[in-house]
């Protein structure tokens, strides 16, 4: 059977990151708020630790939105000193 000719890699999709870290980090927060009244009631079920889930999943939500926009940032920084001219070089003989 003869092999298909490799077709080369479409450009990666860009999604706005932060937008989508931060609203993961809201419904944690949110969830953890949301459980913390039945933390009674959840832990004599055996689920005592699932608002200290949600909290720690909204710490890391934090720090994952602290690196989606230094990252952001990093690629703006980037795409605009490629687009800049060069200065004229100077020669110091």
């Amino acid at each position: 059977m003869p092999k298909t000719p490799l077709r080369p890699s479409p450009p990666p999709l860009e999604a706005n990151d932060v937008m989508i870290v931060g609203g993961g980090t809201v419904l944690w927060f949110v969830a953890f708020l949301v459980l913390l009244p039945f933390h009674g009631a959840l832990d004599r079920s055996g689920h005592g630790n699932w608002p200290w889930i949600c909290l720690a999943g909204g710490c890391l939500g934090l720090i994952g939105l602290w690196y989606c926009r230094a990252r952001r940032d990093a690629i703006r920084r980037s795409e605009a000193a490629a687009e800049a001219p060069e200065p004229p070089a100077t020669r110091l003989d």
